[in-house]
């Protein structure tokens, strides 16, 4: 049969707690609601189900059999609404108990554990996993829905229709020395110094090694590249033994003291956007619009230190 359009949940809802509670008054302080909707809401009830539920006795209602029975399926309906709903919000990971991020590792050591603890402030409850990465390898996890956000670096303004940014800062980019380098010291370098030298970088799919591509591109000339590799630490231990320059963001000098970052002639300026891109089909989930305005916030306290927004 078909069920009455004036059955619905919100109606069962004030049923089930009038059955609890048993006074017009204490339901409808319960519910948030005016004694007379409530009422309103019972005797739609009864006309919708075309029977009776209850008995008047003087200004009081007296559940009937009947509402007992109905009482017991619409607690049912409510419950396995309300853990359909739950199962929902898992699957799509919305106001998930774990936020599953990922960053670049050369974000580490500033940025990231600034935006955790910032989160977990705002939201003790939600557990972190943080996957590190390089562009390529984050923008495709979160594109495939293993990541539920990312903060990378971009060259320009995100294109992506199916994503949203927030922009955190700036940085611009180095030359990357040893410590005691021919090159110590300098206040500008010009690239086409090192046409001889030797030089380390990152592998494909980091943004780091498009900005080292495009300043040589700038430079015209393919620099001598002696070796490349997967992580920001090896890269920079291998700055600091002699192995041979790079060119790397400025955010990576705090991790070395063994390194000196030296600017580039404003010829071959090049710089990162740091930003969080998440799903726009996810931008309201709770614990996104948390992250959302954590990052915000950071890029408001960096606004005003030179290579920061």
């Amino acid at each position: 049969m078909a069920i009455d359009d004036a059955i619905t949940l919100k109606k069962m809802e004030v049923f089930l707690a009038f059955m609890t509670l048993n006074n017009m008054a204490r339901v409808s302080e319960s519910l948030g609601q005016s004694t007379v909707s409530v009422h309103r809401a019972l005797h739609s009830l009864e006309e919708a189900l075309r029977c009776p539920l209850f008995k008047h006795e003087g200004r009081n209602l007296i559940p009937l059999q009947t509402a007992y029975t109905f009482a017991e399926y619409a607690k049912r309906v409510i419950d396995e609404c309300e853990e359909g709903v739950r199962k929902v919000r898992d699957a799509g990971g919305f106001n998930a108990p774990r936020l599953k991020m990922g960053a670049l590792y050369s974000l580490t050591l500033r940025c990231i554990p600034q935006l955790v603890i910032g989160l977990k402030l705002r939201k003790p409850e939600l557990d972190i996993d943080l996957t590190m990465g390089s562009n390529r390898e984050l923008l495709q996890s979160l594109v495939d829905g293993q990541l539920d956000a990312i903060v990378i670096g971009l060259h320009e303004e995100n294109e992506n229709n199916g994503l949203v940014s927030v922009p955190l800062f700036y940085d611009d980019i180095f030359l990357a020395a040893p410590v005691g380098s021919p090159y110590a010291g300098n206040k500008q370098i010009d690239l086409q110094d090192f046409r001889a030298e030797k030089f380390v970088t990152l592998s494909d799919g980091f943004a780091t090694t498009d900005d080292f591509h495009h300043c040589f591109e700038l430079a015209g000339f393919i620099p001598n590249i002696a070796m490349r590799v997967q992580d920001i630490f090896s890269l920079i231990n291998l700055i600091s033994g002699g192995i041979g320059y790079s060119l790397l963001p400025g955010r990576v000098g705090e991790f070395s003291s063994r390194i000196e970052l030296i600017p580039l002639e404003e010829r071959y300026a090049s710089r990162q956007q740091i930003t969080l891109l998440l799903p726009k089909n996810r931008e309201r989930d709770p614990n996104l619009l948390a992250l959302a305005a954590e990052c915000r916030m950071y890029g408001r306290r960096d606004n005003g230190k030179g290579d920061f927004l």
